[in-house]
């Protein structure tokens, strides 16, 4: 197996608490699920692409969407995502792991090429354009070693460690060298990623804005957003959940 490739592994399960089912819901004639695979395949560093979901019997459901998609699907433990991320890296024979999650399908692969090229660039053991946030939340991009996640599979114990995957990583600047990719704007208010109705309503204004199809850019939505700000509004008021409890 060949052990020196970038791997991108998105998460997806049906259990959703806010929004159950959402990975499934439909987005413009096609799967949650399917755009964010589908945008993502275009990122030209990721080698392949896995999606990362639970032993449970509902999410039999990921396992058949990921079939009709043609792409890999790895089952987990569904509380320990950490472990089922690091399974899934080691099943895959990944060297780089690029994690996504399946609730971003305004996920654009220009800015994920960009978070990988910033983590090759500094040597770095992780790197994100999520800390700080400069980008709007949906285009978040995480890129580590395997060996960096195999020190945190091993070493990671507090809750919101083992289901966030990476905490224990960016908690920890002085065990690993951490990288960030920043844009030169700060859009961090913008909110495109999904996990209550306002925000389906919002992806589906979006994607019926740009006829349906994924192929847009993230400077396109911008763009949108700038000339039509009521856009913003519809999902303003949600409040983003902590990952601290």
């Amino acid at each position: 197996m060949q052990m020196d490739r970038t791997i991108a592994i998105v998460q997806a399960r049906m259990g959703s608490t806010r929004l159950p089912g959402k990975v499934l819901m439909d987005l413009g004639g096609d799967t949650v699920l399917s755009r964010v695979v589908r945008r993502l395949a275009r990122a030209q560093l990721v080698e392949k692409i896995v999606v990362a979901t639970t032993e449970t019997l509902r999410d039999e459901l990921i396992v058949v969407e990921c079939k009709r998609l043609g792409v890999s699907c790895f089952r987990g433990s569904e509380d320990d995502v950490l472990d089922r991320y690091y399974r899934a890296a080691e099943e895959s024979g990944a060297a780089v792991i690029v994690r996504i999650t399946s609730d971003c399908p305004v996920i654009d692969p220009e800015r994920v090429d960009e978070t990988i090229r910033v983590f090759q660039s500094e040597r770095a053991d992780y790197a994100s354009n999520a800390h700080p946030r400069t980008f709007p939340r949906g285009l978040d991009t995480e890129v580590f070693s395997m060996a960096a996640l195999g020190r945190a599979w091993r070493e990671a114990h507090a809750p919101h460690q083992r289901e966030h995957v990476t905490p224990y990583i960016y908690e920890h600047p002085e065990l690993f060298y951490i990288a960030s990719d920043r844009g030169h704007c700060d859009y961090s208010a913008y909110r495109w990623t999904l996990d209550t109705p306002e925000d389906l309503r919002l992806l589906r204004e979006i994607y019926r804005r740009f006829g349906n199809r994924d192929t847009f850019s993230w400077r396109e939505v911008i763009a949108l957003m700038q000339v039509e700000p009521e856009l913003a509004e519809v999902n303003a008021s949600v409040i983003q959940k902590s990952i601290y409890g």
